[in-house]
Formats: structure tokens, sequence, C-alpha cells
């Protein structure tokens, strides 16, 4: 299942990549993809996960970023 989210007010090139590298290495993520430019996170993620990684996405936004506003699309 493909899930997106604004991650507002991200700004920094540095943080987007770790934020990418971190949510991919969660349960269930086969990909994760940080776009700057547009300031979205687009995941792969198994249907049984889906629901509940909201919160895990949050909680590694707020470490390197916390700041960034995480909105589920």
């Amino acid at each position: 299942m493909k899930k997106t989210y604004i991650l507002e007010d991200l700004d920094c090139a540095h943080c987007a990549a770790k934020i990418e590298e971190a949510v991919g290495k969660l349960e269930g993520v086969s990909k994760s993809t940080v776009t700057l430019l547009t300031q979205k996170l687009v995941i792969e993620v198994e249907d049984d996960k889906a629901k509940s990684i909201y919160k895990d996405i949050e909680k590694i936004v707020k470490k390197f970023e916390p700041d960034v506003e995480v909105i589920e699309k």
C-alpha cells in the first residue's frame, strides 16, 4: 500500500535524507522517499501496518526536525 504524508516546513536536505533512511527501516516499510521540494514523504508499506505506522513516522520526523508537522494525506 502506498501512503503519502506532508512534512510541513521541512527545509533541511540533510534532515530529509535522515528521515527517509530511518522511515525506510521501519517494520513493514519496503520503500521510503522524501522529496524536499514538495515536502512529501511517500512510503510503500504492508497493508496490516499502514494504520499504525503514523506515530512511528511522526516520532522519527520530530527527532530530526522538531518543528515539522506531519500531515497524513
